[in-house]
């Protein structure tokens, strides 16, 4: 009797150790919980992984900009008044042309031209990886009057990395290389794709940057005919808007329409008695840290 119960105590005793390896394998493999904030969006990025990330060799908005936005810009800027911007005052028709991903040789120096043809001041948004590889354009867009900021250095979605360091590493990187060849430090900065949640933005304004969206897309990164990208901004124009435009595109990508456009925009805007000024004239903002 007493070698029956000692070898079903073995027995039980062998079942409850595998037992208790099972669920420490199952605890092993779990992911470790995070915050919310920047974990609720993920869900739909894990079925395509591969199809999210922007093109390296260039600056890819579509499909990424097809994307829902993570967070709504409306509520980051209710959330954070006094650093993040969709557009300016409402009671004068002033508005602040953008370009996003230059300098590209291909594109911005068309633009500076229509611009200085117009005699039209507007804000570079600018790649620090192309800003090093193309200084002179940049130095160009600078002796134009117009305002440079900051859009990384090569265009990450910041909310998909979901961490800090990859925020803080690409600003500042940029931040160097704007300053080295246009001796300041910008307070602009715009997020690729317009993709932020609180954390990046709480971080960017201890960097001390202000964050620029906007209000009037011409999605030109679409490169649909001129008359398209012309109507998606005087269709929406407002008095104060910001309008976003792109100079600079992936290696396949053309912006040839969006210089194209632009003769219909600003003759068009002008007409109806509105004037172009830079984004820190438009907000009343300094540019320079």
């Amino acid at each position: 009797m007493k070698d029956r119960i000692f070898k079903w105590l073995l027995v039980a005793g062998f079942l409850f150790c595998f037992h208790i390896i099972d669920v420490m394998t199952v605890y092993a493999n779990e992911e470790p919980l995070v915050n919310v904030s920047r974990q609720w969006w993920k869900a739909d990025v894990r079925d395509n992984p591969k199809e999210d990330f922007p093109d390296p060799k260039g600056v890819s908005e579509n499909p990424e900009r097809e994307r829902k936005q993570p967070v709504d810009l409306r509520i980051l800027q209710q959330r954070y008044p006094d650093i993040f911007f969709l557009q300016g005052p409402t009671d004068q028709k002033r508005v602040a042309l953008t370009f996003d991903d230059g300098p590209d040789p291909r594109f911005t120096k068309n633009v500076l031209d229509v611009l200085n043809q117009y005699n039209v001041p507007a804000t570079f948004f600018m790649l620090g990886s192309k800003a090093v590889a193309n200084p002179k354009i940049v130095k160009q867009v600078q002796n134009g009057g117009h305002v440079i900021g900051n859009h990384t250095y090569s265009h990450p979605n910041l909310v998909e990395e979901s961490n800090l360091e990859t925020l803080e590493r690409e600003v500042t990187r940029t931040e160097n290389a704007l300053n080295d060849i246009i001796g300041y430090r910008t307070k602009l900065f715009r997020p690729p794709y317009g993709f932020l949640y609180n954390e990046l933005v709480d971080k960017l304004g201890e960097m001390n940057y202000y964050v620029i969206a906007w209000s009037v897309d011409s999605l030109d990164w679409q490169e649909d005919p001129p008359e398209v990208i012309a109507s998606n901004v005087l269709d929406n124009i407002h008095p104060g808007a910001i309008i976003l435009m792109h100079d600079g595109a992936e290696s396949g990508g053309d912006r040839t329409n969006t210089i194209k456009s632009l003769h219909q925009i600003i003759p068009a805007l002008q007409k109806q008695g509105y004037e172009f000024v830079t984004v820190p004239e438009l907000l009343n903002i300094p540019f320079k840290k």
